[in-house]
């Protein structure tokens, strides 16, 4: 009997975690475990580093094509401060518009984030970005959807206003309900020019998982043919994900 009433508050703190809008230091709270530095050591000898985030516990890490070019060695520096074993590149876009990369480690249960449908995203939605800039770990600013601009045929970026500085590309893009809609991926520099940025759509991530036949978390519970059970269903599993990082806090 004391299992099922813990389980039961357990679900309704679940429910109650998922079911308002957050403060940012919530989402940063849930979800700054998930956020990486991809450190690069490029085949010229070079160093590079972006930001990436967990999509999948099994240790499938996303960020921005262009941060793995020429990449001869990855490793990833969590936020407190561990550092991976090599990271391989299993998946990248072939569009150049998309600039996506998946990467994997060997490793399981890692904290990862929670998907929103970024075809419901409008402009002047407010959002919130963790990322790296400057290598400064889990970084995390705010700002809108500036606009939805076309760069290519059926192609969408997000413009946002959310401040983006070198070494954030790959960072992910959280709506108020903490659910990433958008990888942040490029800026327009020049002296007069302040916060013109850009994420992808986070819907094109999603695609390159499922071609590469990867699970993920998605939270669209405004959707009319999801049932309350399915709901239930959900808001139970990423209640229980919440539970797992959280004891996991707790011995490190």
């Amino acid at each position: 009997m004391k299992r099922i009433s813990t389980f039961l508050l357990f679900t309704l703190f679940g429910l109650n975690i998922f079911a308002h809008d957050k403060t940012y230091t919530e989402i940063e709270e849930l979800y700054g475990q998930a956020i990486v530095s991809v450190n690069i050591a490029k085949k010229d000898g070079t160093a590079y580093s972006g930001t990436g985030f967990i999509v999948n516990e099994n240790g499938i890490i996303a960020t921005a094509g262009h941060v793995i070019e020429d990449a001869l060695i990855i490793n990833l520096t969590f936020k407190n401060g561990v550092i991976s074993k090599e990271a391989k590149v299993i998946a990248k876009s072939a569009q150049e518009t998309v600039d996506l990369a998946l990467l994997q480690i060997p490793n399981e249960n890692l904290p990862c984030v929670i998907f929103g449908d970024s075809d419901r995203v409008k402009a002047g939605q407010d959002i919130a970005v963790i990322g790296n800039p400057r290598r400064l770990q889990n970084t995390i600013t705010n700002g809108l959807i500036s606009q939805l601009r076309l760069v290519a045929p059926g192609i969408i970026w997000q413009q946002i206003s959310a401040p983006i500085s070198p070494n954030s590309s790959g960072s992910p893009v959280f709506n108020k309900e903490g659910q990433v809609i958008g990888i942040a991926v490029s800026s327009l520099k020049g002296e007069e020019n302040q916060n013109l940025n850009f994420a992808i759509p986070s819907n094109y991530l999603q695609d390159l998982m499922r071609q590469n036949h990867i699970p993920f978390i998605i939270e669209d519970n405004s959707a009319e043919e999801l049932s309350y059970l399915d709901k239930a269903k959900n808001y139970i599993l990423k209640a229980w994900r919440i539970l797992k990082q959280k004891s996991a806090a707790l011995f490190d």
